[in-house]
């Protein structure tokens, strides 16, 4: 129990889903075996590792990165129980948004998915105080976007002080935490920051991902995008960092290489899927499907990323250094 009674999530070590493929609940990342196939993968799995469901396009921060700047209605709870049945076999579900706090009815989305999904949650932790008694026990963890120290933060970002006041509550709540930051040029020097303060947060992980040119991020300087050879380098580097001071915290660093592209299905509040970020398209979204339409089985069958999909969330094409080593 917490400080305010209230139960922490259920001590579940790990759940097999398929295709030589598990979710580690300790380390809040998908594991495999070492000598999984992912061609094999691909033929064995009929339904996506993980989908980001978003649940609102709205937010009431105003990110220098943001992607989703276009705005549609929020959809209704039937529509969420359809597109839940939609994506029957799934492991995991990101209800996202815009900011997925915001909706006064945040509790009874969650009720819709908890129980046939493993379900994360992204957000900027600024309305955590309207939540977090009811979603103790029934997420996995709350992925916070986290810049680093204050001026950062509140540069790339938004308000800092109403995020670190929902992380506590998230805390105290009993919710585990990772944390992820959208990386620019101007903020390399604050990642050890970002990471420590992981490290007090005891945060899971620390989650770092290089801007795309889409929404907000147009507005950016070019000088901000790193390269790719740039974010390895830097990658290294903290990872000596994390060594050198005893940081616990996973690390996690995704570029956008030939690799990842297309890795991420996103569901957006109308039900349209697509797959994420697709270079050459408009707007970076390829079109998929619809799940208030049809079964997630249909889409993953004419999804072409499934190789990257798989290999992403297992590891197998990002850096990556796992919790406590």
């Amino acid at each position: 129990m917490t400080n305010l009674g209230m139960p922490t999530v259920p001590a579940q070590l790990h759940r097999d889903l398929g295709g030589g493929v598990g979710y580690a609940f300790n380390g809040q990342h998908f594991d495999a075996r070492a000598d999984l196939d992912i061609e094999a993968a691909v033929n064995a799995l009929t339904a996506p590792l993980s989908v980001i469901v978003q649940v609102t396009k709205r937010c009431d921060f105003d990110c220098s990165f943001c992607s989703e700047t276009l705005q549609l209605p929020d959809p209704t709870l039937e529509q969420l129980d359809t597109i839940r049945q939609n994506l029957a076999g799934v492991g995991r579900v990101f209800l996202s948004g815009g900011e997925p706090l915001m909706r006064k009815d945040f509790g009874e989305v969650v009720d819709i998915f908890h129980g046939h999904h493993i379900v994360a949650v992204p957000t900027n932790a600024t309305h955590a105080l309207d939540h977090a008694r009811n979603l103790a026990g029934k997420i996995a963890y709350a992925n916070v976007g986290f810049e680093g120290p204050r001026a950062a933060f509140t540069r790339v970002r938004g308000d800092y002080d109403r995020t670190i006041a929902g992380v506590r509550v998230l805390q105290e709540a009993g919710i585990p935490l990772a944390l992820s930051a959208v990386v620019y040029r101007s903020t390399l020097s604050v990642l050890p920051f970002t990471v420590q303060i992981g490290d007090v947060l005891d945060a899971t992980k620390v989650k770092l991902i290089l801007p795309l040119r889409k929404g907000n991020a147009l507005g950016l300087d070019k000088h901000e995008f790193i390269t790719t050879d740039e974010a390895e380098t830097t990658f290294a580097r903290l990872k000596e960092q994390r060594a050198e001071h005893g940081w616990s915290p996973a690390l996690r660093l995704t570029a956008w290489t030939p690799e990842n592209e297309g890795h991420m299905i996103v569901v957006e509040p109308n039900g349209t899927a697509r797959a994420w970020p697709v270079y050459d398209a408009p707007d970076l979204w390829e079109n998929l499907g619809n799940v208030l339409e049809e079964p997630i089985t249909a889409v993953w069958e004419r999804y072409r990323f499934k190789k990257n999909h798989i290999s992403k969330y297992v590891g197998r094409s990002i850096h990556a250094v796992a919790q406590g080593v």
